[in-house]
């Protein structure tokens, strides 16, 4: 099986140049930095020791930040790599002014480029995050000895099928992990069941606030024209929802004269898609990017640039997350909860099926089904006392978290 997946793998890279100039002129790979992907570093290794972080996207990159910020200040550390598949993840990391992290694409799993990779950076540890499992990657890791932690793990029942179709090639992948620290129960029984030696149950990393910014905070002008507007944001929005939630804002502007909607897709690059959709229900639309102080006749605010979701979180007492009416499994609301909003989604949520049962159990989050009862349902007021219970779960699984990995850290250290 591990013979058949490089052969497939090493027919994906002969195809990549095609690939990547495709990506490249849709705005989803960087021009410059692609090479990374094939292990040409564009960033040096320090001598030392080096922590490498991998998680895939936004949402895992996010949810790393306080552990980042807590191993800057180990003196024991000499440089933090940390590894993203996403352009937007990219980007995301860059407002971040770390002083020894950086960041790389993660590299295609092909043997001789993982090879290579390892070979390169030497980490002390792997800590993979969130549903991470890259099999060549993973062997070159245990064949130099090198600890590998997969940490707030995450494997969905569809997840977990998918890998016992091929039970045998799965178990000898999963074993390789040398500690794995689930984000819920199902994932600790989905791991024990997959062959993963050593679990810890700790809890969700992402409940814990990630690094606060002085970038995470509105420009004065425009939150003057803000504050005379009644806002609701829809968040992390896919194809379709858009216009679900444009339905919403036609719906609540029936009654509201100085209602402005907030959208930020989960894919910038569909900008210009949305905004025909959104004009041609007779809505006026502005660009974030525009840097426009004057929202006086505008009806959707339509946010076009990467990182910047938490300032508008900061802004709303309600907060549409999207991935949930189309069948994408739902994004983090978390965010959004732990600054006070009310959070409603659609009927798919299985990416973050304990996280909302207990915003429900909270009285936080709402599931809706129309665009009328998305209207009926947002509120103008926010709830700190809701966002104060999420921030001290997400304070204590944090603590937890670092207890876990300075111990384990520590150990391997001695060893090295």
């Amino acid at each position: 099986m591990y013979v058949f997946y490089q052969i497939l793998l090493l027919i994906v890279t002969l195809l990549s140049p095609f690939i990547i100039f495709y990506r490249v002129l849709k705005n989803k790979e960087d021009s410059k930095r692609f090479i990374e992907k094939f292990s040409f570093n564009t960033k040096k290794r320090k001598k030392g020791k080096l922590i490498w972080f991998h998680g895939a996207s936004v949402g895992e990159i996010l949810s790393i930040i306080p552990l980042i910020k807590n191993y800057e200040n180990d003196k024991e550390i000499s440089q933090i790599l940390v590894t993203s598949t996403t352009l937007s993840s990219s980007k995301v990391f860059q407002k971040y002014n770390f002083k020894k992290t950086i960041h790389q694409f993660y590299p295609i799993d092909l043997f001789f480029i993982t090879n290579k990779f390892i070979k390169l950076w030497k980490p002390s540890v792997a800590i993979f995050v969130d549903s991470e499992i890259w099999p060549s990657m993973f062997k070159k890791i245990n064949k130099s000895n090198i600890p590998l932690v997969l940490l707030n793990a995450r494997i969905t029942k569809k997840t977990f099928k998918r890998w016992m179709k091929i039970k045998e090639f799965s178990k000898s992948v999963f074993s390789l992990i040398t500690v794995a620290f689930p984000q819920n129960l199902e994932t600790k029984f989905y791991l024990k069941n997959l062959n993963t030696k050593k679990i810890i149950q700790i809890g969700n990393l992402k409940f814990s606030e990630n690094y606060e910014s002085k970038l995470d905070n509105i420009r004065k002008r425009l939150k003057i024209e803000f504050n005379k507007k009644k806002i609701w944001v829809s968040s992390s929005t896919h194809h379709k929802e858009e216009i679900f939630c444009a339905q919403a804002h036609l719906e609540l502007k029936k009654k509201i004269k100085n209602l402005l909607t907030i959208i930020i897709p989960r894919h910038v690059h569909r900008v210009n898609e949305i905004i025909h959709e959104l004009e041609d229900l007779g809505l006026k639309v502005v660009l974030h990017s525009s840097k426009s102080a004057n929202l006086k006749n505008f009806d959707i605010y339509l946010v076009d640039t990467f990182g910047e979701t938490k300032k508008f979180h900061k802004l709303a007492s309600t907060v549409f997350l999207g991935g949930s009416i189309i069948n994408r499994g739902g994004q983090n609301p978390l965010e959004a909860a732990r600054l006070g909003s009310k959070i409603l989604h659609g009927s798919n949520v299985d990416n973050f099926k304990d996280v909302y049962k207990l915003l429900k159990s909270l009285n936080i989050s709402k599931k809706i089904t129309s665009s009328k009862e998305l209207a009926s349902s947002i509120i103008f007021r926010s709830n700190k006392k809701n966002g104060l219970k999420i921030k001290n779960i997400g304070k204590k699984i944090l603590k937890k978290t670092i207890k876990e990995l300075q111990y384990f850290i520590r150990n391997e250290f001695k060893k090295t």
